[in-house]
């Protein structure tokens, strides 16, 4: 399923391809480009775990190698020299990291891959000694990786998970959708989240959803029950009905709280009376 590009993302991309020539676009149609891109939903599919990439030490890995412990992946299809959107979409990710209490080489893991074959390790390294220094999360060295690889492996992963992107000759950039993929622990595609920014909600609901309810507290349960994920909005938002029927099982939780207290004290005062009648 492919969904529209927002507003904001749009006008982002636009202006990428339209250096020299604003007044021309303004009077055309959405530009051939931008029907080359975009992100086809494989909800349930599974990622191509074989297939080999470049880590930032240089080293090479095996995709399947960095699905460990039964931790669910965010996958982050980028470009490590994009002027733009690329580094508000791994701004966007290290922000929302930030804010969850579980961590990355803890709790999850994140993966991001270049989509140029151009980009080598040293870029890699490098944006990986910017983003983990100012993370104050000593377990993401292990558990957040910064690839690259050659154009056979980029495609076939961003094949397997539908993300069309297109090389812009006139300015040397990769035009694409700014999104991320949630996997499960065995690399099946369980959500996509859209946009230059992330709610800590959305992404610890997507966490936990990826994880089959392997992370999470019974409270984290309760949210997600609350909560379903809304394609048109591309984010978590209340359900109704789920929270009616939380609603009214407190409700009669404390009802019958509130019934068996009174019942305790009627016997007691019964009994009570009864003991002081034939003490008379």
């Amino acid at each position: 399923m492919k969904y529209t590009l927002n507003i904001g993302i749009l006008i982002s991309v636009f202006f990428i391809f339209t250096a020299g020539s604003v007044s021309a676009q303004l009077n055309q149609s959405k530009p051939q480009i931008l029907e080359e891109i975009g992100v086809d939903e494989k909800l349930g599919d599974t990622i191509p775990l074989d297939l080999k990439f470049a880590n930032s030490e240089g080293d090479s890995v095996r995709l399947g190698d960095l699905f460990i412990d039964g931790k669910p992946v965010l996958l982050n299809p980028l470009y490590y020299d994009c002027p733009t959107l690329c580094g508000l979409v791994l701004d966007a990710v290290y922000k929302v990291v930030d804010q969850l209490v579980w961590s990355p080489g803890k709790d999850y893991t994140i993966i991001s891959f270049s989509i140029d074959p151009e980009e080598g390790p040293e870029l890699a390294a490098q944006n990986k000694r910017s983003y983990l220094e100012s993370l104050d999360r000593p377990e993401a060295e292990e558990g957040w990786h910064f690839l690259t690889g050659n154009r056979q492996e980029i495609e076939a992963l961003t094949k397997s998970i539908g993300f069309r992107y297109k090389y812009d000759e006139r300015n040397g950039e990769y035009i694409h959708l700014a999104s991320i993929m949630m996997l499960s622990p065995e690399g099946k595609i369980t959500r996509y989240l859209y946009g230059a920014t992330f709610r800590e909600l959305d992404l610890r609901n997507a966490l936990h959803e990826a994880a089959d309810g392997n992370i999470g507290s019974a409270i984290d349960q309760v949210v997600m029950y609350c909560f379903t994920y809304d394609p048109s909005s591309q984010s978590y938002v209340p359900v109704a009905m789920n929270i009616m029927k939380l609603g009214g099982l407190a409700t009669l939780i404390i009802l019958g709280i509130f019934l068996g207290i009174f019942w305790r004290r009627e016997h007691l005062s019964t009994k009570y009376s009864k003991t002081t009648t034939e003490h008379e």
